[in-house]
């Protein structure tokens, strides 16, 4: 009988521990996005967002130090809503996508920051510069199983400053202060293709 039980919690358990192992997944670029906000002449906030974003993930819920990210977003493809000002976003006083195209991260460790949330910490490489960063992570969502394959999602938020990563063009304000504030908010949705063993 005892024998009898013990099979039957190892059956039951089988189907979690299936969903405990590491799944892999890439970012959909075509429903994912990265968006940055910054001050403009101390008194509004100008959004924007870049080009399309690519990557794999590596999550292991049972371990989350066997989880991963890569991703690559596309810079030159900047967008304000202003031709104008993405010009010179694009050019050497800012971005200078000419040289640096793209921005890349790669995770050093992720852990759990409460329920549904994990808290990131990775080099962003951007403008030819390298530097640790944390993200604030919502998600992973839960798995949405469809025909073509199960999909999920998350978003991280995190605050760097350009000057960190060699971007410090700026101009002084005749009444004080400056045209463009130095602390970049930054967040990054992304929806995940499961990769199919």
């Amino acid at each position: 009988m005892r024998l009898f039980v013990s099979s039957l919690l190892v059956c039951a358990a089988a189907p979690l521990l299936l969903q405990a192992e590491a799944t892999q997944w890439t970012i959909d670029p075509s429903h994912s996005s990265a968006q940055f906000s910054v001050r403009h002449l101390m008194v509004s906030t100008v959004r924007g967002q870049f080009g399309k974003v690519t990557g794999k993930v590596v999550y292991d819920a049972a371990d989350l130090s066997k989880s991963s990210v890569e991703a690559t977003v596309d810079a030159s493809a900047i967008d304000t809503r202003d031709a104008k000002r993405d010009d010179h976003l694009r050019s050497a006083d800012f971005f200078d996508v000419a040289k640096y195209p793209t921005m890349t991260f790669k995770s050093k460790s992720i852990t759990a920051a409460g329920p549904g949330k994990l808290k990131m910490v990775g080099d962003l490489t951007m403008h030819g510069v390298t530097k640790e960063v944390t993200f604030d992570v919502e998600g992973p969502s839960p798995e949405v199983k469809l025909p073509r394959g199960a999909k999920s999602g998350a978003t991280a938020t995190g605050k760097i400053n350009r000057k960190d990563f060699g971007i410090t063009w700026n101009r002084a304000l005749d009444a004080g202060g400056v045209t463009v504030g130095d602390e970049v908010s930054i967040t990054i949705d992304v929806e995940l293709n499961k990769v199919t063993q």
